[in-house]
């Protein structure tokens, strides 16, 4: 890197950026640069929104503030969206751009039971170092809309959002504005039409019969968020319930490496399923990658099938049945057993308290695996076995099968044949019913359990021709073996016999044709101390009531410990104490809630919220922070995020503008959850009248990640990074690499903590400053594409700024070298084509080519004596989104007053882009005499009289021309007479 010496005082250095940046940065939050005008409540300037034209609202993913602060990858997408957010003001566009910080969560909590500091001193010091780190990179932000998920202003509404959910039910039967059926309503009017007899209850029962207790039982079977019994995650270890992706592969817990046991404990929960088919149905309205839409349809996991009833007798001689649901109910003759998950409410029920049954066979007892003299020491065995397994795990293909016979059978309604009841841990509870009708014949995973446990395959889909006889047919077919006195599929074709067969089903009373859903509804609680406190409190009969919404935010007590209860890490009979049921004088309250029943004594929920409910609806505040009469007024949400009045494009005829966040950027890994969980909480939101758009994010654009070489020692732990030493290999050999004198192995992986090979941003801005850092991060390639951090490549970039920079000022005098000189015809195209092209990979997001043209460009001016005004300022006015720092200061210095944030992009004028020339041969009778330059969209006429008057054809057409073939622009033939 060079630096500034005696001869050269006013080189552009890393000294020298950093006074322009720091000086620009200072400028801008004095004035405002970035403030968006509301239309409406606190902040409203409707003058100043109509002068701005279309608005845009650009949105990054919501950070959490890391202790070790920002790495380079972190700023990727954030200096993508301001490049964008600046193009756009340059526009003329109202941009709202704004940045908050999701501070609830586990790694705060985990260093306060560290160190027992408050989470909330780390998480607040945490934001403030952060705060530095960006401010320092020159982002344009709104300042004034940022906000934290822990600001009691902020919760206060979360809270209140929650309670309008849970004060909701979905009406399957209620006509939307589109026409469509199903949407969320207040439970109130349920209540109205319970009352009235319009609606009745599931028993029969009049709702004026039923208890104040039984009427909120009623209702809690329709609220949208509800408690219930629930399989979860139990880590005795951790002394916590922990979400799916906080479990490893074999079962344990991510953090601790502790054995995490399937439990089935109480749980909040948000009925998430009632949203299921808009959730998918709606995606075809957004502008969104295809894999993402992929992805979250196959999360919800929709399928047509049938939910088909075996009856079976449990061991205390009652008649029940096991629901199954299937996509393949034709193959039903070939259901030869049944397997139900280990979790089933139905599995003590099938399990008798004597020993096997007769007819059991030696292969099903479980005796190679748990040794058991009886179904129920079996089935109690495999379920201890299961629960310390993840459900990757489980379902992972190719695995050994294993299962045990809970001592029952159930018969198929079809056949009415017995078959036997397994349980085995390749069924989830957490899909379809947690019940199978097993198909051997058909199915991968059934045909390796039949095998292991002697159970007979029969097939039902006639296998195409040397398909092997030791393998399941999956593909189409004829069926076969499907026929009997009640019913024959025989000869039909697979949607023939589905057809069939479910026509069947439903006239038998047998089962039904359905729509099935692998989307479960989203549990909701977390046995932790640093979250949002749930906003509702049970009476004395364990009835649920919101905390009256006068009385929100209902804040976090101080607590004596962070932690929750651990137990031994094996104990997974134990259950969850949350740290805030230590709290007696916060947990024990007494309220008059002004329903008639006076004082009464109240418990209030101990466990929190999850991370995910402030992120559900965080760029809805960024809207309308300081309103504190609304989460966000009505005006200010339809004018940000309101329906565009055209066609989707690329979607079904007659699809609707949802509305939206105009520009969402983030990876790829929040690409399900998350942005379901928004879509979720936004639908509810749009179902009570609370919102006019429909979807929260109507773009969303998936950014790659920074990669960088990543080492690990012998024992393949990963070491720093940056203390690991290169040695050149020998006669050209690979280098070998050393940590602290030992040997490492050298990966490439996510530049990150977890690998240790992160590069603080701070480094960058000390080395080269922060717009050669915009620059070089811009240009690394495709922002959807992951790329290799390469820090010598850097210089690369701060070498283009330093000759852009040489072009406006001098280095040694400090004196403007621009000059208002004429600029030449080849240097005036490739700059109104330099102006379209940079306009047009900036709407695209395409970086790092509009970048590559401004080099070049750049790299035609450097090359004149004096550089031309016109071209030089409008190369500043498009590096002005990508190294805005400096572009204001070279802007000012070339004499303009108000910067660049708003001055206009410029416009290329086609007329003024002149193609280069091309060479037409001029032949005679066919033998080349001549050539010219021409342009290359001239016309036959024009190129025919051009050929015509040069003076060897005239020459050589003294007696008359026969005639003239002419091939714009490359070919003239005369032939004369």
């Amino acid at each position: 890197m060079s630096e500034q010496t005696n001869e050269t005082p006013f080189r552009y250095t890393a000294a020298m950026a950093q006074q322009i940046e720091i000086a620009w940065q200072d400028r801008w939050e004095e004035e405002g640069t970035f403030d968006a005008p509301n239309p409406a409540g606190p902040w409203a300037e409707p003058e100043k929104v109509a002068a701005r034209g279309e608005k845009l609202v650009v949105l990054d993913m919501f950070p959490y503030p890391s202790g070790v602060g920002l790495h380079v990858g972190h700023p990727l997408g954030y200096i993508a969206t301001d490049v964008y957010s600046r193009f756009h003001r340059m526009l003329g566009k109202n941009v709202l751009h704004a940045l908050g910080y999701d501070a609830f969560g586990l790694p705060a909590e985990q260093y306060a039971v560290q160190t027992g500091q408050h989470p909330r001193k780390t998480t607040e010091e945490n934001m403030t170092n952060m705060k530095r780190q960006l401010r320092r990179l020159g982002l344009g932000f709104d300042n004034r809309r940022t906000f934290a998920t822990i600001d009691d202003d902020y919760y206060r509404w979360t809270q209140w959002i929650f309670l309008q959910i849970w004060d909701s039910w979905y009406d399957a039967d209620a006509v939307r504005e589109d026409g469509g059926r199903g949407r969320a309503r207040p439970i109130s009017e349920l209540v109205e039409e319970l009352e009235s007899g319009e609606r009745t209850l599931p028993d029969g029962r009049a709702w004026s019969q039923l208890s104040a207790t039984e009427r909120a039982r009623a209702l809690e079977e329709h609220r949208l968020a509800y408690t219930s019994e629930a399989p979860v995650n139990w880590c005795p270890g951790l002394g916590t319930v922990l979400s799916n992706e906080e479990v490893t592969n074999d079962g344990r817990s991510e953090r601790g490496n502790y054995p995490v046991f399937r439990r089935n404990l109480s749980q909040w929960k948000m009925r998430i399923t009632a949203y299921a088919d808009r959730l998918a149905d709606d995606l075809d309205g957004v502008d969104w990658p295809e894999k993402v839409k992929l992805m979250q349809r196959n999360w919800i996991g929709r399928s047509k099938g049938a939910r088909i009833t075996f009856p079976v007798v449990t061991t205390d001689g009652a008649e029940s049945g096991i629901d199954v649901f299937t996509t393949r109910p034709d193959t039903i003759f070939g259901a030869t057993f049944m397997v139900i998950a280990p979790e089933h409410p139905l599995v003590d029920s099938l399990v008798p308290q004597g020993g096997w049954p007769d007819g059991t066979k030696d292969a099903w007892t479980g005796a190679d695996a748990t040794a058991a003299g009886s179904p129920k020491e079996a089935v109690t065995a495999y379920q201890l076995a299961a629960s310390r397994k993840g459900d990757v795990e489980r379902q992972t293909e190719g695995k050994d099968k294993t299962g045990v016979f809970t001592g029952s059978w159930a018969t198929n309604p079809v056949t009415e044949e017995r078959v036997p009841v397994f349980v085995a841990d390749y069924v989830l509870m957490g899909y379809g019913t947690g019940a199978i009708m097993a198909v051997p014949g058909q199915d991968t995973r059934d045909w390796e359990f039949a095998e292991k446990f002697d159970i007979p395959i029969v097939r039902t889909v006639q296998p195409t021709e040397g398909h092997p006889d030791d393998e399941p047919f999956l593909g189409d077919g004829v069926a076969v073996n499907s026929a009997n006195e009640r019913i024959s599929l025989d000869g039909l074709h697979v949607a023939e016999a589905k057809a069939r067969v479910i026509a069947f089903l439903e006239e038998a009373g047998l089962g039904e044709g359905t729509i099935s859903y692998r989307i479960r509804d989203w549990l909701f609680s977390r046995q932790r101390y640093w979250g949002e406190p749930f906003p509702i409190m049970f009476d004395e009969d364990g009835v649920a009531h919101a905390v009256p919404a006068d009385e929100l935010p209902l804040t976090l007590p101080d607590v004596p410990d962070y932690s929750p209860k651990t137990f031994d890490p094996d104990d997974a009979q134990s259950s969850p104490e949350p740290p805030l049921s230590r709290v007696p004088e916060w947990v024990e309250v007494e309220k008059d809630l002004g329903d008639g029943r006076g004082l009464r004594r109240f418990r209030r929920e101990t466990n929190t919220m999850p991370n995910w409910a402030g992120s559900c609806w965080y760029y809805l505040r960024y809207l309308d922070p300081a309103n504190h009469e609304s989460f966000v007024d009505p005006e200010n949400e339809a004018y940000w995020l309101g329906r565009h009045d055209r066609p989707v494009e690329g979607a079904p005829a007659g699809t609707r503008d949802p509305g939206g966040v105009d520009l969402y950027v983030g990876g790829v890994e929040h690409a399900v959850l998350h942005l379901l969980y928004a879509r979720f909480w936004h639908k509810v939101l749009f179902d009570l009248g609370h919102v006019r758009s429909e979807e929260p994010f109507r773009k969303y654009f998936s950014q790659g990640y920074i990669q960088a070489y990543a080492y690990t020692d012998s024992r393949g732990q990963y070491v720093t990074a940056s203390e690991v030493e290169e040695h050149p290999g020998a006669h050209g050999a690979e280098p070998t690499f050393t940590w602290q004198g030992q040997p490492v192995n050298r990966e490439y992986g996510k530049i990150g903590k977890s690998l240790k090979n992160s590069v603080s941003p701070d480094e960058m801005y000390d080395a080269y400053g922060a717009d050669t850092f915009r620059v070089y991060e811009m240009s690394m390639g495709p922002l959807e594409l992951s790329k290799p951090w390469e820090i010598r490549a850097v210089v690369g970039s701060q070498r283009f700024l330093q000759r852009l920079w040489r072009n406006v000022v001098d280095e040694t005098t400090g004196e403007l070298r621009v000059a208002d000189v004429e600029v030449d015809q080849a240097l005036t195209t490739q700059l109104h084509q330099t102006i379209a092209g940079v306009r047009e990979d900036f709407e695209g997001l395409r970086f790092n080519t509009a970048i590559a043209k401004l080099i070049e460009l750049n790299n035609a001016v450097t090359k004149l004596e004096t550089p031309p005004r016109e071209v030089v300022e409008a190369m500043v006015l498009m590096l002005a989104p990508v190294a805005p720092h400096l572009a204001e200061e070279m802007w000012q210095r070339l004499g303009h007053a108000g910067g660049v944030a708003y001055a206009p992009f410029p416009v290329s004028d086609p007329t003024k882009i002149v193609q280069e020339q091309v060479t037409c041969v001029i032949q005679i009778k066919g033998k080349v005499r001549d050539r010219v330059d021409v342009s290359p969209d001239i016309t036959e006429d024009e190129l025919r009289e051009l050929a015509l008057g040069r003076d060897k054809v005239k020459a050589a057409t003294e007696g008359g021309i026969r005639t003239v073939i002419v091939r714009a622009p490359k070919l003239v033939n005369v032939v004369p007479l």
